[in-house]
């Protein structure tokens, strides 16, 4: 599964292309693509993935600038309630898709308020105690670890442009590592863990 998203890494600007805008406007970019039936294949410069043709809502030039995102609404805290309710209404908070957000969730932690990284990263959304308080959150209250987990993925997001693969690939291994490889970092950990989240997301989408 690891080859199937080593082919989204990142967008340098000595490749031209194409973005392959999914649901939502999120994007991943390409040299090219070709319509197969129920697929489309997406062609980069380190192979060819495939993903199915109703995933794709459209396609934009390599000039395409992803509109900004407007900065969240100050809500008052949130009652307690079922998780994916807690996650839907974090994401719509931080202007991201519900599906997404979830699909994140997921792959983190299965939506378990308890979960426990062998790193120790805690919840639902799986952050690590230094992280929750740089967003001034209390990791073991599930709500505040959802909602901080929701505003970290659109700080990313934002930091790199609309760019899902990268957004993903820094929540799991840091801005850092994608900072200092341009792009995914050549883990394997990471390269599962975008493909996990992001065939989730596809899959919720087209549900």
């Amino acid at each position: 599964m690891s080859k199937l998203f080593l082919s989204l890494i990142l967008t340098l600007p000595a490749w031209a292309g194409e973005y392959a805008v999914l649901a939502n406007g999120f994007r991943i970019h390409a040299e090219r693509h070709e319509t197969a039936g129920a697929s489309v294949r997406l062609y980069t410069r380190d192979g060819v993935t495939e993903v199915p043709t109703d995933s794709v809502a459209s396609f934009e030039a390599e000039e395409y600038i992803a509109p900004s995102v407007a900065p969240p609404k100050v809500d008052a805290p949130l009652p307690v309630r079922d998780t994916r309710t807690l996650v839907r209404d974090a994401a719509l908070r931080s202007g991201l898709p519900p599906s997404l957000v979830e699909s994140v969730a997921r792959v983190e932690s299965a939506l378990r308020p308890e979960a426990i990284s062998p790193k120790g990263a805690l919840g639902v959304m799986q952050l690590m105690p230094a992280t929750a308080r740089k967003l001034d959150a209390d990791p073991r209250d599930t709500a505040q670890n959802i909602d901080a987990g929701a505003r970290l993925l659109r700080e990313l997001l934002i930091k790199y442009g609309g760019d899902v693969v990268k957004a993903l690939s820094a929540y799991n291994a840091g801005e850092g590592a994608v900072d200092r490889y341009r792009g995914m970092p050549p883990y394997r950990e990471t390269q599962d863990y975008v493909d996990k989240v992001i065939r989730t997301y596809v899959s919720a989408g087209s549900k």
